[in-house]
């Protein structure tokens, strides 16, 4: 399996091109600002035909490009119900401030749209892919759970968003967000896995679930936090 991405645009945000290198289909994650030619080029370098948009939550940052290659390539965009709205209205989730940034420019929604739902398990690109519904940044993000083949046995790779980071959490002070919420989905949707389950964020570099268990501050009074994960996937 091929898991490869890069940082797109002003604000850093993680891309994520997901294969199943045998049947060279891709799934792409968050493609935000900018993300488009080098998504392309990934696609052509590898020999991939992308298949879905995933989209861990309705953020521009993480939305920008999303429509643009969705409908170039003639393919759904994934994402939670509770975001939809951002795709045609990014302000939504951005506040006063922010919004500012982007004028008059117009969004809408790509041609192909399919919500996750909590709890489904997505079989898309041949690989199974396990959404949780994990509310506190915005109220429609999510974590997108795969198994990976390895010599040692299936791996687990959790691409979080905006939820967890290396040493941090997402932000909450914007629309939609809420910091308790945020802190009770961490505990309840990640502190349970096991500690070598590899978290690929929306910004920032990779971690695991015992890194964070282990050193992350915010993290240090949950529940959750104080218990070695057993239970994987």
């Amino acid at each position: 399996m091929l898991i490869t991405g890069f940082p797109a645009g002003m604000f850093s945000t993680n891309c994520y091109v997901v294969a199943d290198e045998e049947r060279r289909e891709a799934v792409v994650i968050d493609p935000g600002q900018d993300a488009a030619p080098q998504v392309r080029e990934l696609l052509a370098e590898h020999g991939l035909t992308p298949v879905a948009v995933f989209l861990t939550h309705g953020h521009l940052d993480h939305t920008w490009n999303a429509q643009e290659l969705a409908d170039e390539y003639s393919v759904p965009v994934y994402i939670h119900p509770d975001d939809r709205g951002m795709l045609v209205d990014p302000g939504e989730g951005m506040g006063k401030v922010l919004a500012s940034m982007i004028g008059v420019m117009e969004f809408r929604e790509p041609e192909k749209v399919i919500e996750f739902v909590d709890g489904e398990d997505v079989d898309v690109a041949g690989v199974r892919w396990s959404v949780d519904h994990a509310p506190g940044h915005t109220r429609g993000s999510v974590l997108l759970s795969i198994d990976v083949p390895t010599e040692a046995g299936p791996a687990a790779v959790c691409f979080s968003g905006d939820v967890l980071f290396q040493g941090s959490i997402g932000r909450t002070d914007l629309p939609g967000g809420n910091h308790q919420q945020l802190l009770d989905s961490i505990d309840e949707r990640l502190m349970g896995r096991d500690d070598q389950t590899l978290i690929l964020p929306g910004h920032g570099p990779q971690t695991t679930i015992g890194a964070e268990r282990a050193a992350n501050p915010f993290l240090q009074d949950l529940p959750g936090a104080t218990k070695k994960g057993r239970f994987g996937l």
